[in-house]
C-alpha cells in the first residue's frame, strides 16, 4: 500500500535525522519496547513545522484524519509528532475531538503521553467547554483506567486563575488513597502548580488532609510552601 505524502514526509524527515544511539538510550530512559528513531525535541520540531506547514488542517476531518495517521505510525517520535500537531491547531480543539483525545491517553498508557494530552488538549476542552467537561472529567476520576485518573488530575496544571478550585481539591481528596505513584505525583504535581496561584489554599488542604495524602504527594504539593 502507498504511504500517504503525510506519512510519506514524516518518514523522511525521521529517518534523515537518526541517531540509533540515541534511540537505544531513549527507548531505555522510557522503559518502552517501542522503536524511536533516536530524533530528540530540537529535530522533532522542524519536522512538526514541516509538517504543519506542508499539511495544515483546514477542517475537522483533516484534523482528525492527520491526527491519528500519525498517532498510528510505529515510532515514538511519531506519536509525540501527533500530539503536536494537535496543539498547532487550537481552533480545532473542539468537543468532536474528545473521543480521539481519550483514545490516544488510553493506548498511550504512559506519562510522556498522557501528560501532554492530558494538560494541553484536554485541559483546553476544560477551559472552553467547562459544562461539557466537567462531567467526563468526574468519570475518568474514578474509572479503572490510571491514566483517565491521571489526566483528571492534572488537566488543569497552568489554568492558574481559571482553575475550578473545588473540583481539583475534591479530585485529590478522591484519589489520595492510592498507593500507585504515577497518581500520588500528579496528585503533588497539581496541587504545587496551583499553589503559585493561591498557595493558602493549598496550604490549607494539605494541613487538613494530614496523613491521607502520600509522603511524595505532600512533598510535591508543599515544594514552594511552607507547611507544617
Amino acid at each position: 500500500m502507498t504511504a500517504s505524502p503525510l506519512v510519506r514526509l514524516v518518514n523522511q524527515e525521521l529517518a534523515s535525522r537518526a541517531d540509533p544511539g540515541a534511540a537505544v538510550a531513549m527507548a531505555a530512559y522510557m522503559k518502552t519496547e517501542m522503536p524511536f528513531y533516536g530524533v530528540k525535541k530540537p529535530g522533532r520540531e522542524v519536522v512538526l513545522r514541516r509538517l504543519v506547514e506542508q499539511h495544515p488542517a483546514r477542517t475537522v476531518g483533516e484534523y482528525r484524519s492527520n491526527v491519528s495517521t500519525l498517532w498510528e505510525l510505529d515510532h515514538r517520535e511519531e506519536k509525540y509528532l501527533a500530539i503536536g500537531y494537535a496543539r498547532r491547531f487550537p481552533e480545532l480543539i473542539d468537543i468532536p475531538q474528545l473521543d480521539l483525545f481519550r483514545e490516544m491517553i488510553v493506548e498511550g498508557a504512559w506519562w510522556d503521553l498522557v501528560d501532554e494530552i492530558a494538560i494541553h488538549l484536554i485541559g483546553s476542552l476544560l477551559l472552553s467547554h467547562p459544562t461539557q467537561i466537567a462531567p467526563v472529567l468526574e468519570e475518568w476520576i474514578d474509572h479503572e483506567d490510571i491514566w483517565l485518573r491521571r489526566t483528571a488530575l492534572i488537566c488543569q496544571v497552568r489554568h492558574r486563575e481559571e482553575t475550578d478550585v473545588a473540583m481539583l481539591l475534591d479530585f485529590c481528596r478522591r484519589r489520595a488513597h492510592e498507593k500507585d505513584f504515577f497518581i500520588r505525583k500528579a496528585i503533588g504535581w497539581a496541587l504545587r502548580d496551583y499553589s503559585h496561584t493561591d498557595p493558602h489554599s493549598v496550604r490549607d488542604f494539605i494541613e487538613s488532609e494530614g496523613d491521607r495524602l502520600s509522603g511524595l504527594s505532600r512533598r510535591e504539593a508543599s515544594k514552594y510552601l511552607e507547611v507544617g
